[in-house]
C-alpha cells in the first residue's frame, strides 16, 4: 500500500511539474482566467443600455412636453428620434432603427387638465423579445412616475396601487454581482476541463504514455494520478477568481467559505470526470480541445447563466439536471449574495456528488478499455 502511494505521488508530482515548468502553461492558467473574468464581468451583462427609441408627440401641451423630457433624460435611452406622423412608425420599427416607439396623441394634455384618464401607447419590436420586455418596463416606470408627480402637483387622487420596486440581494442592480459568482463556475469549469482533457491526450501524442504503461504503475494508479492534479488546479483557479471577485470587484461574500469550497470540490471533481472521459476518447490534443468545446457549449447554455432554465422547453429542462454547472451556479450565487442556508446548499450538493460518482467511474472504464 505504501509502495502504491509512492507511485501515485510520483505521478502527481510529475503532472504538476509538467504544467508548472512549462512557461506557457503557467501563463495560460493564471493570466487568461483573470482577463476572462474582467471581460465577461462587464461584457456579458444582461442590462439593456444605449437603447434607441422613437417618440411621436402629436400634442402641443406642456404635459406631453414634460413626459417627452423625462424620456430624453433617462440614461437608458441613448438615441431618441422624434417622429412627425403615424406613417413613420412602421418603417422605424421594420428597419430596426429602434426597439420602441412612444406615441402620445393630441388629446393627452387636454384630458389630463380635465382630470380625465389619458393614455400613452408604446409600440415594441417583438423580434427582440428580451430587450423589448426590459425596455417596456423602463417606459412603464417613467410614465407611472410622471402620473404620480402630476397627481401630487395638482392635488388630485391617483390610483391606490403604487409600483415601488425593491430588489433583494442586489438593491442597486449591479450586474457584476450576478456575473462574478457565475463566472467562478464557468471559468473554473473551462480550465479544469482543458487541463484534464489534455493530460492523457498529450501523453499519447508525445509518446510518453507508452512509457507509463511499461512502468510499475497500474492503470488505476495512472487514472488517480491524472485526476488529482486536475482537481488541485481547478480549485486553485476557483480561488484566484474568488479573490479577484471579492477584492477587485467588491462583490459581497455573505455565506460560508467552507461550504463554497466543499461545493467547488464536488463541482471540479465532476468536471474532471468529464475531462478524463474526453481525454480517454481522444488520440491527439486537437481532438481533446475540440471535445472540450463540444461539452462546454451545451453545459454553459443549459446552466441558467445566459437564459433562465424556467424559460426552456420542459424536455430541455430535464436535460439540465445532468449538468453540474447548473447546481454550482445556484450555490455560488446563493453563498455570495444571500447567505444561502446549509439545507438548501445540501440539496444541490448531493446532486453534484452523484454526477461526480457517475462521471469518474465511467471515465475510468473508458480509460481502461483504451488500454486493452
Amino acid at each position: 500500500m505504501i509502495e502504491k502511494w509512492h507511485r501515485i505521488r510520483a505521478l502527481l508530482i510529475k503532472e504538476l511539474l509538467a504544467v508548472w515548468r512549462d512557461k506557457k502553461s503557467r501563463i495560460v492558467l493564471i493570466i487568461p482566467p483573470i482577463v476572462q473574468l474582467c471581460i465577461f464581468t462587464f461584457a456579458a451583462t444582461l442590462d439593456v443600455q444605449n437603447v434607441s427609441i422613437g417618440i411621436l408627440n402629436r400634442d402641443n401641451g406642456g404635459e406631453s412636453f414634460e413626459l417627452v423630457q423625462r424620456f430624453m433624460g433617462a440614461p437608458t435611452f441613448k438615441t431618441i428620434t422624434h417622429l412627425q406622423s403615424i406613417e413613420e412608425i412602421a418603417p422605424y420599427i421594420n428597419n430596426q432603427n429602434g426597439v420602441m416607439v412612444v406615441s402620445i396623441d393630441e388629446q393627452f394634455s387636454r384630458l389630463l387638465n380635465r382630470r380625465e384618464p389619458a393614455s400613452v401607447q408604446i409600440i415594441l419590436d417583438g423580434r427582440k423579445s428580451n430587450s423589448t420586455q426590459i425596455v417596456a418596463g423602463y417606459a412603464t416606470t417613467i410614465i407611472q412616475q410622471f402620473n404620480d408627480d402630476f397627481s401630487a402637483q395638482h392635488k388630485i387622487p391617483t390610483q391606490a396601487t403604487h409600483v415601488n420596486p425593491y430588489y433583494w440581494y442586489n438593491p442597486n442592480l449591479y450586474y457584476y454581482w450576478y456575473n462574478v459568482p457565475s463566472l467562478t463556475g464557468v471559468i473554473t469549469m473551462l480550465v479544469g476541463l482543458i487541463v484534464t482533457a489534455l493530460s492523457v491526450a498529450r501523453e499519447r501524442e508525445v509518446g510518453t504514455f507508452d512509457q507509463l504503461l511499461v512502468s510499475p504503475i497500474t492503470p488505476t494508479e495512472i487514472l488517480i494520478g491524472k485526476t488529482i492534479p486536475g482537481i488541485i488546479i481547478g480549485m486553485m483557479e476557483g480561488t484566484i477568481i474568488l479573490a479577484v471577485g471579492v477584492l477587485l470587484f467588491q462583490v459581497p461574500f455573505t455565506g460560508s467559505l467552507l461550504l463554497l469550497y466543499l461545493s467547488m470540490f464536488l463541482f471540479v471533481s465532476s468536471i474532471v470526470g468529464f475531462g478524463l472521459l474526453i481525454s480517454s476518447l481522444s488520440s491527439t490534443q486537437q481532438q481533446a480541445i475540440l471535445g472540450t468545446f463540444v461539452f462546454m457549449s451545451p453545459a454553459l447554455l443549459l446552466s441558467g447563466f445566459a437564459t433562465p432554465i424556467e424559460n426552456m422547453p420542459h424536455w430541455l429542462q430535464l436535460v439540465t439536471y445532468l449538468n453540474p454547472l447548473r447546481y454550482f451556479l445556484i450555490i455560488s450565487k446563493g453563498i455570495f449574495l444571500k447567505e444561502m442556508p446549509f439545507h438548501i446548499v445540501v440539496t444541490n450538493l448531493w446532486q453534484m456528488a452523484l454526477i461526480a460518482l457517475i462521471a469518474l467511474p465511467i471515465a475510468g472504464w473508458f480509460f481502461r478499455r483504451r488500454l486493452d
